[in-house]
């Protein structure tokens, strides 16, 4: 079963700065649950086939104009019919002031009446990309999410591997800590991911024998990240004689995450590995793979036309 999330419309209020115009009585209690923003113009001229009443309804100069040219009596109506639908709220930008008729039919049906100064344009792009991160699906993995080279690399592996410890040596060559421990994944589109840390637990990093640190007090505020896109998944596991690992790199390895394929790296460790510098090159190898060169590839065709241009030669 899929797991919704909501925002209260009391925290996008404050995120965006908007004025209450009107605060029904459970404005309080009001979330919005879906992504989208809507500018009821059809529904002002009264065709209200497929509205969706669980949408912030968001009215600008076109539909204000409209409805100026309406009669007292007019707008009354077309504003009765609105709000009896009981969205979750109306916001009215470039901080035009609801006329009579707006504010009594918000009043008669409850209906939370906000404004905007900003342009009708901006304020829904902004909207719809602030709810469209609050309200991804989202999982919590065990792990550490690093930014290496503008990669975003989620380290992942058993409990006391070492990846704490090669994040703070990361850290002090240069690149940024995002979570450590529990990584917050949120899927943000159909093909991409973000990472972040709990509040709770955001800059710290937990180092067995020394206990835990705040990164951004340590190293400096460079040090640390609030979120990043998630690029390449990292599995670090212990080095097994017997166990065969991948040489060459020419089959490309996904992990699954929310349903999105994220590239995956396996990297066996053992005493002697230097695993930060692994992962940097992991991160630029992942970074040259995404602009269409692949070593891996072009080693292997090498390997083959030297096969075939020495065929059937003598040794």
């Amino acid at each position: 079963m899929t797991e919704t999330y909501s925002v209260p419309l009391t925290r996008l209020v404050e995120e965006f700065h908007l004025t209450v115009a009107y605060a029904a009585t459970d404005y309080e209690a009001i979330r919005l649950t879906v992504e989208d923003v809507a500018r009821p113009g059809l529904q002002l001229a009264g065709y209200f086939d497929h509205f969706e009443p669980m949408r912030l309804q968001v009215m600008g100069n076109v539909e204000m104009s409209y409805v100026g040219k309406l009669s007292p009596a007019e707008r009354a109506i077309t504003f009765d019919r609105l709000f009896s639908y009981k969205f979750p709220a109306l916001l009215i930008a470039r901080n035009i002031p609801p006329d009579q008729q707006c504010l009594e039919m918000a009043k008669k049906h409850n209906v939370t009446l906000l404004r905007s100064q900003e342009p009708t344009s901006t304020i829904v792009s902004a909207i719809i990309t602030y709810l469209r991160a609050a309200l991804a699906p989202r999982i919590t993995r065990h792990g550490v999410l690093m930014e290496v080279y503008g990669e975003g690399l989620l380290l992942i592996g058993e409990s006391g591997i070492g990846k704490s410890e090669t994040a703070v040596e990361l850290v002090k060559r240069g690149h940024r800590l995002i979570a450590d421990d529990a990584v917050e994944i949120r899927k943000v589109s159909s093909n991409s991911l973000t990472g972040t840390a709990p509040a709770l637990i955001r800059n710290y990093v937990e180092l067995r024998g020394i206990g835990v640190i705040n990164v951004a007090k340590l190293f400096g505020m460079g040090a640390v990240k609030a979120e990043n896109e998630i690029n390449l998944v990292v599995n670090i596991v212990p080095w097994t004689n017997n166990h065969a690992y991948d040489r060459l790199g020419v089959e490309d390895q996904f992990m699954e995450i929310l349903g999105v394929n994220i590239p995956l790296n396996t990297i066996p460790v053992r005493p002697g590995r230097n695993l930060a510098v692994i992962l940097e090159v992991a991160a630029m190898n992942n970074r040259q793979r995404k602009m269409g060169y692949n070593p891996a590839l072009e080693f292997t065709e090498q390997i083959n036309r030297h096969f075939d241009q020495n065929m059937g030669q003598t040794v």
